[in-house]
């Protein structure tokens, strides 16, 4: 079993990954790392936001790591919010205050298209590895389901009936940006 850390301090995130890499791969926390700082995010690009994060625990606990960045892209506001998307509202990061905006935004928006979008930065095996995955889908009128997190209850993907917080972990994981992204790493992973 070879061990990577996931470089987020959201238990939500590993538990998402870590279901989609056992058994192969034991997922280490950055509290299981001992890093309990905030890592920096500091970048206008997701890309870049989630390499930073990845050299950052690479650099200062010498452990191969991958990081992600995720961001919902709302076309009609322009791709917002984009790399912002949490703190979208403010940097106390509420996902409450962000749907709020958002939906506020959007109130008399009749195109309602968006999609999440995840990059996934792999380092320290090997060379540097980006990894991106997309759904695509739209904002809904009002907040449905109680699972997830984030923007969840509120966007709904292509072909669904369901907003992701409506869905099981299960049902979530076999479509999610992250979920493709993670796809694309374990493939990649696999071949080491």
């Amino acid at each position: 079993m070879r061990k990577i850390c996931f470089a987020t301090n959201n238990q939500h995130k590993v538990t998402e990954v870590w279901q989609l890499l056992k058994p192969d791969f034991l997922i280490l926390s950055l509290k299981d790392i001992q890093c309990f700082e905030e890592l920096p995010e500091t970048k206008d690009t997701l890309e870049a936001n989630a390499l930073q994060k990845a050299e950052y625990v690479l650099n200062n606990y010498k452990t191969p790591c991958f990081a992600d960045d995720s961001g919902l892209e709302v076309y009609a506001l322009n791709n917002e919010p984009g790399v912002y998307s949490a703190r979208y509202a403010g940097l106390q990061r509420s996902s409450d205050d962000n749907m709020n905006l958002l939906l506020e935004k959007l109130k008399n928006v009749k195109d309602r298209r968006a999609r999440f979008r995840s990059i996934i930065a792999l380092i320290g095996l090997g060379e540097t590895q980006l990894f991106e995955g997309i759904i695509e889908g739209e904002i809904m009128y009002e907040r449905k389901g109680t699972g997830g997190f984030g923007y969840d209850p509120i966007f709904k993907p292509l072909h669904s009936t369901k907003t992701f917080a409506e869905m099981t972990l299960e049902e979530k994981n076999a479509l999610s940006h992250r979920a493709i992204a993670v796809g694309k790493l374990v493939d990649y992973l696999g071949k080491l």
